[in-house]
Protein backbone atom coordinates (compact mmCIF):
# COMPACT_ATOMS: atom_id res chain seq x y z
CA UNK A 1 0.00 0.00 0.00
CA UNK A 2 1.28 3.14 -1.19
CA UNK A 3 1.47 5.74 1.42
CA UNK A 4 0.16 9.47 0.99
CA UNK A 5 3.36 12.35 0.67
CA UNK A 6 4.10 13.45 3.77
CA UNK A 7 2.43 16.92 3.19
CA UNK A 8 -0.72 15.64 3.44
CA UNK A 9 0.16 13.26 6.36
CA UNK A 10 1.11 15.80 8.68
CA UNK A 11 -1.32 18.16 7.98
CA UNK A 12 -5.01 17.57 9.56
CA UNK A 13 -6.65 20.27 7.37
CA UNK A 14 -5.92 17.96 4.73
CA UNK A 15 -8.68 15.21 5.72
CA UNK A 16 -10.21 14.82 2.45
CA UNK A 17 -6.77 14.21 0.33
CA UNK A 18 -5.77 11.88 2.84
CA UNK A 19 -8.90 10.18 2.48
CA UNK A 20 -8.82 10.21 -1.06
CA UNK A 21 -5.06 8.40 -0.80
CA UNK A 22 -6.72 5.71 1.29
CA UNK A 23 -9.22 5.44 -1.16
CA UNK A 24 -6.97 5.04 -4.09
CA UNK A 25 -4.37 3.55 -2.58
CA UNK A 26 -3.67 0.14 -4.53
CA UNK A 27 -3.74 2.64 -7.88
CA UNK A 28 -1.48 5.00 -6.41
CA UNK A 29 1.01 2.66 -5.52
CA UNK A 30 0.80 1.30 -9.31
CA UNK A 31 1.52 4.82 -10.71
CA UNK A 32 4.24 4.87 -8.58
CA UNK A 33 5.34 1.81 -9.52
CA UNK A 34 5.05 3.14 -13.74
CA UNK A 35 6.89 6.42 -12.73
CA UNK A 36 9.86 4.80 -11.13
CA UNK A 37 10.12 2.09 -13.97
CA UNK A 38 9.77 4.95 -16.50
CA UNK A 39 12.21 7.48 -15.02
CA UNK A 40 14.79 4.91 -15.60
CA UNK A 41 17.43 5.35 -18.15
CA UNK A 42 21.22 4.22 -19.21
CA UNK A 43 21.77 7.79 -19.04
CA UNK A 44 22.52 7.80 -14.95
CA UNK A 45 22.25 11.92 -14.56
CA UNK A 46 18.38 11.20 -15.75
CA UNK A 47 17.11 9.01 -12.73
CA UNK A 48 19.25 10.83 -10.22
CA UNK A 49 17.68 14.45 -10.96
CA UNK A 50 14.25 13.02 -11.53
CA UNK A 51 14.07 11.02 -8.85
CA UNK A 52 15.46 14.52 -6.45
CA UNK A 53 12.01 15.98 -7.67
CA UNK A 54 9.72 13.35 -8.35
CA UNK A 55 10.88 11.05 -5.31
CA UNK A 56 10.62 14.11 -3.30
CA UNK A 57 7.17 13.53 -2.84
CA UNK A 58 4.80 16.68 -2.97
CA UNK A 59 1.37 16.12 -2.91
CA UNK A 60 0.92 13.95 -6.53
CA UNK A 61 -2.68 15.95 -6.37
CA UNK A 62 -3.05 15.91 -10.44
CA UNK A 63 -2.52 11.70 -10.52
CA UNK A 64 -4.44 11.62 -7.72
CA UNK A 65 -6.88 13.38 -9.29
CA UNK A 66 -7.37 10.96 -12.76
CA UNK A 67 -7.37 7.81 -10.60
CA UNK A 68 -9.95 8.95 -8.73
CA UNK A 69 -12.11 10.80 -11.39
CA UNK A 70 -11.92 7.56 -13.22
CA UNK A 71 -13.35 5.57 -10.35
CA UNK A 72 -15.39 7.85 -10.15
CA UNK A 73 -16.47 7.32 -13.51
CA UNK A 74 -16.38 3.36 -12.81
CA UNK A 75 -13.69 2.58 -14.83
CA UNK A 76 -11.92 -0.93 -14.26
CA UNK A 77 -9.56 -1.66 -16.89
CA UNK A 78 -5.47 -0.35 -15.90
CA UNK A 79 -4.92 2.88 -18.44
CA UNK A 80 -5.41 5.61 -15.87
CA UNK A 81 -2.83 4.47 -14.24
CA UNK A 82 -0.51 5.13 -17.75
CA UNK A 83 -2.36 8.67 -17.80
CA UNK A 84 -1.63 9.36 -14.42
CA UNK A 85 1.71 8.72 -14.41
CA UNK A 86 1.84 10.97 -17.75
CA UNK A 87 0.07 13.35 -15.71
CA UNK A 88 2.86 13.91 -12.79
CA UNK A 89 5.31 13.88 -15.84
CA UNK A 90 3.72 16.64 -17.67
CA UNK A 91 3.77 18.61 -13.87
CA UNK A 92 7.35 17.61 -12.65
CA UNK A 93 8.81 18.64 -16.22
CA UNK A 94 7.22 22.29 -15.65
CA UNK A 95 8.65 22.52 -12.69
CA UNK A 96 12.25 21.48 -13.80
CA UNK A 97 12.07 23.85 -16.43
CA UNK A 98 10.22 26.56 -14.15
CA UNK A 99 12.85 26.62 -11.21
CA UNK A 100 15.64 27.81 -14.26
CA UNK A 101 13.00 30.50 -15.02
CA UNK A 102 12.24 31.55 -11.34
CA UNK A 103 15.52 30.91 -10.39
CA UNK A 104 13.83 29.27 -6.47
CA UNK A 105 16.07 28.22 -3.93
CA UNK A 106 13.60 25.80 -2.59
CA UNK A 107 11.17 22.96 -4.51
CA UNK A 108 8.95 20.58 -2.16
CA UNK A 109 11.06 21.35 0.86
CA UNK A 110 14.51 20.35 -1.00
CA UNK A 111 17.14 22.59 -3.20
CA UNK A 112 15.63 22.66 -6.21
CA UNK A 113 17.46 20.81 -9.19
CA UNK A 114 19.29 23.22 -11.25
CA UNK A 115 21.39 24.58 -8.20
CA UNK A 116 22.80 20.80 -7.80
CA UNK A 117 23.40 20.07 -11.35
CA UNK A 118 22.71 23.03 -13.16
CA UNK A 119 20.17 24.97 -15.86
CA UNK A 120 21.01 22.75 -18.62
CA UNK A 121 20.59 19.23 -16.93
CA UNK A 122 17.06 20.27 -15.54
CA UNK A 123 16.24 21.80 -18.57
CA UNK A 124 17.27 18.18 -20.59
CA UNK A 125 15.62 16.01 -17.88
CA UNK A 126 12.44 18.23 -18.10
CA UNK A 127 12.45 17.39 -21.69
CA UNK A 128 12.59 13.71 -20.95
CA UNK A 129 10.20 13.50 -18.72
CA UNK A 130 7.87 15.07 -21.22
CA UNK A 131 8.75 13.01 -23.71
CA UNK A 132 8.15 10.06 -21.34
CA UNK A 133 4.68 11.66 -21.00
CA UNK A 134 4.09 10.90 -24.14
CA UNK A 135 4.62 7.47 -24.28
CA UNK A 136 2.50 6.54 -21.82
CA UNK A 137 0.10 8.40 -23.48
CA UNK A 138 0.59 6.79 -26.62
CA UNK A 139 0.31 3.50 -25.24
CA UNK A 140 -3.28 3.77 -24.24
CA UNK A 141 -4.23 3.84 -28.00
CA UNK A 142 -7.11 6.63 -26.87
CA UNK A 143 -6.80 9.49 -29.19
CA UNK A 144 -9.11 11.76 -27.45
CA UNK A 145 -6.80 11.30 -23.88
CA UNK A 146 -3.51 12.07 -26.22
CA UNK A 147 -5.43 14.70 -27.21
CA UNK A 148 -6.34 15.99 -24.00
CA UNK A 149 -3.17 16.08 -22.31
CA UNK A 150 -0.99 17.10 -25.24
CA UNK A 151 -3.33 20.17 -25.99
CA UNK A 152 -2.68 21.03 -22.13
CA UNK A 153 1.22 20.51 -22.66
CA UNK A 154 1.52 22.89 -25.11
CA UNK A 155 -1.33 25.80 -23.08
CA UNK A 156 1.12 25.12 -20.23
CA UNK A 157 3.94 26.43 -21.97
CA UNK A 158 1.78 29.39 -23.27
CA UNK A 159 0.58 30.12 -20.24
CA UNK A 160 4.75 30.14 -18.81
CA UNK A 161 5.46 32.29 -21.66
CA UNK A 162 2.97 34.91 -21.21
CA UNK A 163 3.65 35.38 -17.49
CA UNK A 164 7.33 35.69 -18.25
CA UNK A 165 6.50 38.45 -20.96
CA UNK A 166 4.51 40.31 -17.95
CA UNK A 167 6.91 39.92 -15.21
CA UNK A 168 7.59 43.20 -13.16
CA UNK A 169 4.80 45.34 -15.62
CA UNK A 170 3.05 46.79 -12.95
CA UNK A 171 -0.15 47.69 -15.76
CA UNK A 172 -0.70 43.76 -15.94
CA UNK A 173 -4.67 43.49 -16.01
CA UNK A 174 -6.20 41.17 -13.24
CA UNK A 175 -8.33 39.43 -16.73
CA UNK A 176 -4.72 39.19 -18.01
CA UNK A 177 -3.27 37.68 -15.14
CA UNK A 178 -6.49 35.19 -14.68
CA UNK A 179 -5.38 33.76 -18.59
CA UNK A 180 -1.84 33.27 -17.09
CA UNK A 181 -2.73 31.06 -14.22
CA UNK A 182 -5.70 29.32 -16.15
CA UNK A 183 -3.12 28.14 -18.83
CA UNK A 184 -0.22 27.48 -16.72
CA UNK A 185 -1.82 25.40 -13.39
CA UNK A 186 -5.73 24.79 -14.01
CA UNK A 187 -5.14 23.51 -17.71
CA UNK A 188 -3.40 20.29 -16.47
CA UNK A 189 -5.73 20.09 -13.48
CA UNK A 190 -8.44 20.11 -16.11
CA UNK A 191 -7.21 17.69 -18.51
CA UNK A 192 -6.11 15.11 -15.78
CA UNK A 193 -10.05 15.34 -14.74
CA UNK A 194 -11.29 15.18 -18.17
CA UNK A 195 -9.39 12.22 -19.18
CA UNK A 196 -11.25 9.71 -17.18
CA UNK A 197 -14.88 9.77 -18.49
CA UNK A 198 -12.84 9.75 -21.47
CA UNK A 199 -11.51 6.72 -20.45
CA UNK A 200 -14.67 5.38 -19.13
CA UNK A 201 -16.52 6.25 -22.54
CA UNK A 202 -18.80 8.52 -19.86
CA UNK A 203 -21.53 10.67 -21.66
CA UNK A 204 -20.46 14.55 -22.84
CA UNK A 205 -22.34 15.69 -19.67
CA UNK A 206 -19.97 14.18 -17.62
CA UNK A 207 -16.60 15.16 -19.61
CA UNK A 208 -17.58 18.52 -19.27
CA UNK A 209 -18.67 18.51 -15.58
CA UNK A 210 -15.03 16.81 -14.65
CA UNK A 211 -13.15 18.95 -16.78
CA UNK A 212 -14.98 22.07 -15.30
CA UNK A 213 -14.14 20.63 -12.06
CA UNK A 214 -10.22 20.26 -12.86
CA UNK A 215 -10.39 23.53 -14.38
CA UNK A 216 -11.90 25.67 -11.41
CA UNK A 217 -9.85 23.75 -8.90
CA UNK A 218 -6.97 24.49 -10.42
CA UNK A 219 -7.82 28.06 -10.38
CA UNK A 220 -8.83 28.18 -6.43
CA UNK A 221 -5.21 26.16 -6.13
CA UNK A 222 -3.13 28.73 -7.35
CA UNK A 223 -4.63 31.39 -6.07
CA UNK A 224 -3.86 30.18 -2.77
CA UNK A 225 -0.63 29.51 -3.64
CA UNK A 226 -0.25 33.34 -5.03
CA UNK A 227 -1.88 34.29 -1.54
CA UNK A 228 0.36 31.96 0.82
CA UNK A 229 3.50 33.92 -1.07
CA UNK A 230 2.83 36.59 0.89
CA UNK A 231 0.63 35.27 4.00
CA UNK A 232 1.72 31.58 4.23
CA UNK A 233 4.80 29.37 5.69
CA UNK A 234 7.41 27.34 3.62
CA UNK A 235 5.91 23.82 5.27
CA UNK A 236 2.52 24.82 3.21
CA UNK A 237 3.57 26.36 0.10
CA UNK A 238 6.44 24.32 -0.61
CA UNK A 239 8.48 26.77 -2.00
CA UNK A 240 10.29 29.91 -0.78
CA UNK A 241 7.72 32.34 1.13
CA UNK A 242 8.84 35.52 -0.98
CA UNK A 243 9.58 34.28 -4.39
CA UNK A 244 7.37 35.51 -6.48
CA UNK A 245 7.85 38.80 -4.63
CA UNK A 246 11.47 38.30 -5.80
CA UNK A 247 10.84 37.97 -8.75
CA UNK A 248 9.03 40.36 -9.47
CA UNK A 249 5.94 38.51 -10.33
CA UNK A 250 2.55 40.23 -10.92
CA UNK A 251 0.07 37.99 -8.96
CA UNK A 252 -3.78 39.05 -7.55
CA UNK A 253 -2.56 40.21 -4.28
CA UNK A 254 -0.12 42.37 -6.04
CA UNK A 255 -2.12 43.49 -8.81
CA UNK A 256 -5.13 44.58 -6.30
CA UNK A 257 -2.49 46.28 -3.58
CA UNK A 258 -0.92 48.26 -6.69
CA UNK A 259 -4.50 49.33 -8.09
CA UNK A 260 -5.27 50.54 -4.14
CA UNK A 261 -2.02 52.24 -3.42
CA UNK A 262 -1.39 55.94 -2.51
CA UNK A 263 1.41 58.21 -3.98
CA UNK A 264 3.85 56.65 -1.34
CA UNK A 265 2.87 52.82 -2.03
CA UNK A 266 2.63 53.65 -5.89
CA UNK A 267 6.24 54.71 -5.78
CA UNK A 268 7.28 51.55 -3.53
CA UNK A 269 5.71 49.54 -6.21
CA UNK A 270 7.36 50.58 -8.89
CA UNK A 271 11.01 50.90 -7.39
CA UNK A 272 10.73 46.78 -6.19
CA UNK A 273 8.86 45.18 -9.41
CA UNK A 274 9.40 47.53 -12.47
CA UNK A 275 12.85 49.11 -11.36
CA UNK A 276 13.84 45.66 -9.22
CA UNK A 277 15.61 47.53 -6.82
CA UNK A 278 14.80 45.20 -3.39
CA UNK A 279 16.15 45.92 0.46
CA UNK A 280 15.85 43.01 2.70
CA UNK A 281 12.65 44.82 4.78
CA UNK A 282 10.90 45.41 1.45
CA UNK A 283 9.33 42.06 1.36
CA UNK A 284 7.43 42.71 4.76
CA UNK A 285 6.50 46.15 3.42
CA UNK A 286 5.24 44.58 0.58
CA UNK A 287 3.14 42.26 2.46
CA UNK A 288 1.75 45.00 5.12
CA UNK A 289 0.66 47.01 2.06
CA UNK A 290 -1.68 43.80 0.42
CA UNK A 291 -2.80 43.60 3.95
CA UNK A 292 -4.21 47.03 4.18
CA UNK A 293 -5.56 46.60 0.58
CA UNK A 294 -7.12 43.64 1.71
CA UNK A 295 -5.50 42.11 -1.32
CA UNK A 296 -5.09 38.56 0.75
CA UNK A 297 -8.95 38.39 1.83
CA UNK A 298 -10.01 38.94 -1.57
CA UNK A 299 -7.52 36.85 -3.51
CA UNK A 300 -9.05 33.91 -0.73
CA UNK A 301 -12.72 34.80 -1.20
CA UNK A 302 -12.48 34.52 -5.23
CA UNK A 303 -10.35 31.28 -4.17
CA UNK A 304 -13.15 29.87 -1.95
CA UNK A 305 -15.97 31.06 -4.79
CA UNK A 306 -13.58 28.65 -7.62
CA UNK A 307 -14.01 26.10 -4.75
CA UNK A 308 -17.30 26.16 -4.38
CA UNK A 309 -18.07 25.88 -8.43
CA UNK A 310 -15.73 23.05 -8.70
CA UNK A 311 -17.77 21.32 -5.92
CA UNK A 312 -20.71 21.66 -8.00
CA UNK A 313 -19.47 20.56 -11.25
CA UNK A 314 -20.00 17.31 -9.87
CA UNK A 315 -23.69 17.75 -9.33
CA UNK A 316 -24.61 15.54 -12.39
CA UNK A 317 -22.87 12.80 -10.61
CA UNK A 318 -24.63 10.32 -8.19
CA UNK A 319 -23.88 10.30 -4.63
CA UNK A 320 -20.97 8.53 -4.07
CA UNK A 321 -17.68 8.06 -1.87
CA UNK A 322 -15.88 9.48 -4.57
CA UNK A 323 -18.14 12.32 -5.46
CA UNK A 324 -18.26 12.98 -1.69
CA UNK A 325 -14.39 13.15 -1.36
CA UNK A 326 -13.43 15.24 -4.42
CA UNK A 327 -16.22 18.00 -3.50
CA UNK A 328 -15.00 18.17 0.31
CA UNK A 329 -10.99 18.15 -1.14
CA UNK A 330 -12.51 21.08 -3.36
CA UNK A 331 -13.03 23.11 -0.11
CA UNK A 332 -9.80 21.96 1.30
CA UNK A 333 -7.58 22.86 -1.34
CA UNK A 334 -8.56 26.98 0.25
CA UNK A 335 -8.16 25.52 4.00
CA UNK A 336 -4.20 25.55 3.83
CA UNK A 337 -4.35 29.39 4.20
CA UNK A 338 -6.44 29.31 7.10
Amino acid sequence: MVNAPAQIQSDQALSPAQTLWDMAAEDMAAVDALITERMQSPVGLIPNLGQHLVGAGGKRLRPLLTVATARLCGYEGTDHHKLAAAVEFIHSATLLHDDVVDESALRRGKKPANLIWGNSASILVGDFLFARAFNLMVETNNMDALGILSHASSVIAEGEVQQLAALRNLSMSEDDYMQVIKAKTAALFAAATEVSPVLAGKPASEREALREYGLKLGLAFQLVDDALDYGGFESALGKSVGDDFREGKMTLPVIRAVKAADKTEAEFWHRVIVDHEQSDVDFETAVSYIRKAGALASTMDLAKEFSRDAADALGVFPKSPWRDTLQNLAAFVVARIS
